[in-house]
């Protein structure tokens, strides 16, 4: 009988640790994956680390986001062509909208009240309303737009036209277009600072980004880099973009402020993708080829010790309040759950077939 009080006890200390301390009876924390060989999404309960749901959402699901207001998770369908929404509390998709062919990347304003929708294969930009779930606006934009993002004040949404090697400046509103501004070849990722006067447009095929003042609507500068950028990542003031690079096999840092490419951190052999922690200035850079993911300070320059998170760690999320790291990892069909505070691996989850991008939601 002691032992099974003992046992109880034990059980109970173990699940209060791992679960969130900000997270009070009641609420619930999940991370939401997205399977692209299957056309699923994995519902995975981070309090009771377990799957909770599968949820079929059509073919290639990509453009996974967590809405800012309401208890939904939105995505895309890139071969059914439509945006999806997922009600998080009884794990069921409660809308498709239509909006055209091969769209990939979805964002949200500011306020919650808009989603906008890259479609690659009919070179539109789509403007949704959350609340009724229909297309509100369309624009025509260039060839093959890879992503549409939506400026910090609301105004602006910034669209890279990975084949014309231009970006479009938008209306957020309207959908007009403001300016069409020719940037480095192949742009793909966006970043834009927090007082939205500038974005920085990576490129696909060669080493450099571009620079562009946002309300001039013109080209500030092309930045060389020492590798290929694959992802773009502001820190929390803005003062510095974080540039994971798999060719430099490292951390590029730009100096948004002067636009000068400042610091590289040597890292491991393809660090492809990363987020930040911004209550500790952590960038958790994710190394595929290594199979781990590493926390580096950034004020002091400094990388920490890797963290084993499965063969091929690809995208990543900090859980609200920065307890839990998760990873996605398309090689061995798991999300790797790590305690971020002791930079430890708390558990491996089966997911569905080739998961490549999440979510994480509190509700």
């Amino acid at each position: 009988m002691l032992l099974v009080i003992l046992s109880a006890l034990a059980i109970r200390e173990a699940a209060l640790e791992i679960r969130p301390s900000y997270l009070r009876p009641g609420l619930h924390l999940f991370a939401y994956v997205a399977n692209t060989s299957d056309g699923t999404i994995s519902a995975i309960d981070l309090v009771k680390l377990a799957p909770a749901a599968t949820i079929p959402v059509g073919g290639e699901p990509s453009g996974v986001r967590a809405h800012p207001t309401r208890k939904e998770v939105w995505g895309l369908s890139s071969s059914g062509g439509y945006a999806w929404v997922l009600d998080a509390v009884s794990n069921q998709i409660v809308a498709r909208t239509p909006v055209g062919s091969a769209p990939y990347a979805l964002d949200f304003s500011p306020d919650g009240k808009r989603a906008y929708v890259a479609a690659s294969g009919s070179n539109s930009v789509f403007a949704i309303d959350c609340e009724t779930r229909q297309v509100v606006a369309r624009a025509k934009v260039g060839r093959h737009p890879w992503i549409a993002r939506v400026s910090p004040d609301g105004a602006f949404v910034v669209v890279s036209n990975h084949d014309d090697a231009t970006a479009s400046i938008l209306d957020s509103a309207s959908l007009a277009t403001r300016a069409v501004v020719k940037v480095t070849p192949a742009p793909e990722q966006i970043a834009i600072l927090l007082d939205s006067s500038k974005a920085f447009v990576s490129s696909g095929t060669r080493d450099e980004i571009s620079v562009i003042d946002l309300h001039r609507g013109v080209l500030l500068s092309e930045l060389e880099l020492d590798g290929r950028p694959d992802a773009l990542l502001l820190k929390p003031d803005g003062g510095e973009l974080y540039i994971p690079s798999a060719t430099a096999h490292g951390l590029l840092v730009v100096n948004t402020q002067t636009d000068e490419v400042g610091d590289f951190m040597l890292l491991g052999m393809s660090p492809t993708s990363a987020t930040l922690d911004p209550a500790t200035d952590t960038v958790y850079v994710s190394d595929s080829a290594t199979g781990n993911v590493i926390p580096v300070a950034i004020d002091q320059r400094k990388p920490g010790s890797p963290i084993a998170a499965g063969q091929a760690p690809h995208a990543a999320q900090l859980t609200p309040g920065g307890d839990m790291l998760v990873v996605v990892d398309p090689a061995s069909d798991e999300l790797a759950v790590i305690r971020a505070k002791t930079s430890s691996l708390i558990t491996l989850i089966p997911t569905g077939s080739h998961p490549r991008d999440l979510a994480v939601k509190m509700f």
